[in-house]
């Protein structure tokens, strides 16, 4: 009985230890079967190959439906390290595709490191003539293969700094990005970084079998797992293709930019840098050395000095020093001030002027902008006695400097605009001394000078500001994405200045009296009603040519703002662009000939500089 008792015992244990095996190996292979996708995934990237189908980028128009750039037709060489196998043709493929065997093994070795079974870029950009040779030879080399996608071509040698250019995603971009790979493309600058998420579409999938020869066998149960690559939206703009091309004409060969707005929605018409360049330069197989030739220019053609550039904004400044003194009352348009060649600071010194009549009222010191006129205007609002300190007086006038979009970036669509700079109170506490200073101490600031900087873009909203009586739209480029007018709502709302509406009236007249008869006379045009305000501003170097200018006076459709660099007056240079511009702009037509050759001729810079 004990014995039976015994021999059961160890049946069951018998038994239990081949239940135990079988079941470690069931689970053993649930694991590897249903669990653990490596195998099976290894022998499916034996029979598929999953190509990324990448869509179409969206286009960009201008606002007259015309084409800005085109997509076209780029080939890539993809290699997957897993299906090369042990007996690879390295020497033939190194013949094939005219390259040394010491660099093919290192991007292999890099194609490795990525993954072993996903497929990684090779080479880009394939020229069209290297692939029809490919496409017949690839059979023999396993585990390479082309997939197609488009890049950007432009029909015209402008608008670079605008629409910007696309470069293949870094690191840290996929990091924060899951849509991208490495090898894919993203939007760098202008508005491709702006609208990447629009611009890029969605990318597909096709599958297709190859056989143990890499041959292609077809697409996968006729592409019922395929996923349909979607393109990406259009952007439909402000701008002004024949326009833009005019003012980068205007301003070669000088450093400097322009900026012309439509004040009656804040759509940014034209937007010019000088230098630039040929956005074909940053297409193709010779994008990388192009982009370090330009990186390494000294003029900075890839610096976008209309949204970058900060400049003391000289006598452009004044309208704006005028509109607070009407508003804090410290000023109306019959009082006069006297100017003796300038404003006197003391021991001698003086912020200079030049000659004209005098005593002066608001209207006449616009007309010849007067520097005296405009610091004495300074002087009484910053000291005005309904303020405690100077201090509250400078803070208050401070605001309403704010509230004309200065000071902070306005937030226009396109990538790396800058704020300029509208000094604060603890600023000059700080280099003065909390409680000694003055309005005579920062008074350079009343002729927009000393520690004022403004960009071009904020000068032109400046005018549009003044153009439309005391309110503007934030600068944008785009106004539609796709076929819908879907844009942020702080491009549909106005903005309004702290000054009342009814004292810009004064300083529009003002402003055509510049152009009548005044600093800018030089550029009048008898068709034309154009209110403008010259600034030539002092300069380290040579002066910097700056104006300010709307037209016509009444229902204003452009406000613009040109900087020539280092040039002299702003009547000489900046004046005569931004008064071509408003030609060009409203009739279609530029009659000045004379003017516009002696711009377009001259040379303030040399390329080669």
């Amino acid at each position: 009985m004990s014995a039976n008792k015994s021999f059961t015992s160890r049946r069951y244990v018998i038994n239990t230890i081949f239940l135990v095996i079988a079941l470690v190996f069931i689970i053993r292979l649930f694991f590897l079967q249903i669990i653990d996708k490596t195998n099976k995934s290894s022998a499916d990237n034996n029979v598929f190959r999953y190509l990324t189908e990448f869509p179409a980028r969206g286009l960009v128009y201008d606002c007259n439906g015309k084409p800005l750039l085109y997509n076209e037709a780029t080939y890539d060489l993809m290699v997957i390290p897993h299906q090369m196998g042990k007996t690879f043709d390295t020497l033939g493929f190194c013949k094939l595709i005219n390259t040394d065997i010491l660099t093919f093994r290192k991007k292999i070795k890099l194609a490795t490191v990525y993954s072993n079974f996903l497929p990684t870029i090779y080479d880009e950009k394939i020229p069209k003539e290297q692939y029809g040779m490919l496409q017949e030879r690839l059979s023999e080399y396993p585990g390479f293969y082309i997939q197609a996608r488009t890049i950007r071509n432009y029909p015209q040698p402008y608008c670079a700094q605008i629409l910007g250019y696309i470069g293949e995603t870094t690191p840290e971009m996929l990091e924060t990005d899951e849509y991208y790979k490495p090898g894919d493309y993203i939007g760098i600058s202008g508005l491709e970084k702006s609208y990447e998420k629009e611009l890029r579409g969605k990318k597909g999938i096709r599958i297709i079998m190859v056989d143990v020869h890499n041959r292609d066998m077809g697409s996968y149960m006729n592409g019922k797992f395929d996923v349909e690559a979607k393109p990406g939206q259009d952007l439909h703009t402000y701008l002004d293709a024949d326009l833009q091309e005019y003012a980068e004409k205007l301003l070669q060969n000088k450093r400097g930019s322009v900026v012309a707005l439509d004040p009656r929605t804040g759509g940014i018409i034209a937007i010019a840098s000088s230098p630039s360049y040929d956005p074909n330069l940053l297409v193709g197989r010779e994008r990388t050395k192009n982009y370090f030739d330009l990186l390494s220019d000294k003029n900075l053609p890839l610096f976008n000095r209309a949204l970058s550039g900060r400049y003391p904004p000289g006598s452009t400044f004044k309208p704006i020093v005028g509109l607070i003194g009407l508003q804090e009352g410290v000023l109306n348009t019959t009082i006069t001030y006297p100017c003796y060649g300038g404003f006197p600071l003391g021991n001698g010194k003086m912020i200079k002027c030049h000659s004209h009549g005098s005593p002066l009222a608001l209207l006449g010191a616009i007309q010849t902008s007067c520097n005296a006129y405009f610091c004495k205007v300074l002087k009484t609002t910053i000291e005005n006695k309904q303020y405690p300190s100077t201090e509250a007086g400078f803070n208050a006038w401070r605001n309403f400097v704010l509230s004309f979009g200065l000071g902070n970036p306005l937030g226009v669509d396109l990538p790396n605009e800058s704020g300029g700079n509208i000094p604060t109170s603890k600023y000059y506490d700080r280099y003065f001394g909390r409680g000694h200073w003055r309005a005579l101490s920062v008074i350079s600031i009343a002729i927009g000078q000393g520690e004022i900087l403004l960009t071009p873009l904020q000068m032109a909203n400046v005018a549009a500001i003044i153009a439309n009586r005391g309110y503007f739209y934030t600068p944008h480029i785009v106004k539609a994405i796709g076929t819908i007018s879907n844009l942020n709502k702080k491009y549909l709302t106005k903005r309004y200045t702290k000054v009342n509406p009814e004292y810009f009236n004064y300083i529009v007249k003002g402003m055509l009296g510049v152009v009548e008869g005044g600093t800018a006379h030089n550029v009048r045009m008898d068709s034309i009603k154009v209110c403008g305000k010259t600034g030539t501003v002092q300069n380290a170097g040579k002066n910097h040519s700056v104006f300010i200018a709307f037209a016509p006076m009444d229902n204003p459709q452009i406000a613009i703002a040109a900087v020539v660099e280092n040039s002299g007056y702003g009547a000489t240079w900046a004046a005569p662009v931004a008064s071509l511009m408003i030609e060009k702009y409203l009739t279609h037509k530029v009659k000045r000939l004379d003017l516009e050759k002696d711009i377009m001729d001259s040379k303030l810079i040399i390329k080669s500089e």
